[in-house]
């Protein structure tokens, strides 16, 4: 025992003090926010290159503005390549989470991303202190999945906010859901928030929850969770990464100041 208490004395804090703190450094290649130089996008007209670039329809060109669908957007940096002059670029902005669909249609450079508000008093203190997710992975990668489960990990440690993932519905606040929702997996969906009592939240985590991502149109899946169940929380990217997740759940509990 007295061996177990001096390594972890020695190993010292290892959680990351995010939100008490400044935000954990992230990689250089990091993908966050889009960002768009007006002069520059307008020195080479309306080329829309990066819009007819776009795997998945991400972006609309309207005269000299660019309209991003961050609920679509993949992050994957084609449209920065593709732009002959250089005025597209991902920033390290990692607040992306909303908390409606509409708010992830954004204009760059107009206004700025209207980030998750909190949830209403009644839910807000029902909720601030112990959440309880049940997650259902609806025809996803695994990417999303992965993320998601870091932040259970000594470095993140969502329980210290009260929040978990729980094995039964039945004993969960609401549904975690990730991928497109498969056709197969459509029912099981729908079946699971049913049995979740209400009332209950629902978190889209990654662009095929919210939109289908590069699934979108195809026979085979839904366009995300949110064509069949009301959501709470979008979190954008391909996949988010842990720190704009823990950034929206922050926010959606009013625990950000």
């Amino acid at each position: 025992m007295m061996r177990i208490l001096a390594a972890r004395l020695h190993q010292g804090h290892r959680t990351t003090r995010y939100p008490r703190g400044e935000a954990p450094a992230l990689p250089e290649r990091f993908r966050g926010l889009p960002t768009v130089d007006a002069a520059r996008c307008g020195s080479a007209g309306a080329c829309s290159q990066c819009a007819s670039i776009c795997p998945v329809d991400a972006i609309e060109v309207a005269g000299k503005e660019l309209r991003f669908d961050l609920g679509r957007c993949l992050f994957c940096t084609d449209c920065e390549r593709a732009c002959p002059a250089g005025a597209i670029r991902m920033s390290g902005d990692y607040r992306l989470a909303t908390r409606e669909r509409k708010d992830l249609l954004w204009t760059a450079g107009s206004e700025p991303l209207l980030l998750a508000q909190a949830l209403g008093g009644k839910l807000r203190r029902l909720y601030g202190r112990s959440l309880r997710f049940r997650e259902v992975s609806a025809g996803g990668c695994n990417a999303c999945e992965a993320d998601s489960n870091v932040l259970t990990t000594v470095g993140w440690d969502i329980g210290r906010f009260g929040i978990q993932f729980v094995a039964s519905p039945r004993h969960a606040d609401g549904l975690w859901v990730t991928g497109p929702v498969s056709r197969n997996m459509r029912l099981a969906l729908e079946k699971t928030w049913e049995a979740v009592p209400e009332p209950r939240l629902l978190v889209a985590v990654g662009s095929c929850a919210i939109s289908g991502g590069p699934f979108r149109g195809h026979p085979e899946v839904s366009s995300g969770a949110t064509d069949l169940l009301p959501v709470d929380l979008y979190v954008p990217g391909c996949p988010p990464h842990p720190l704009t997740i823990l950034d929206g759940l922050l926010r959606l509990l009013g625990k950000m100041r």
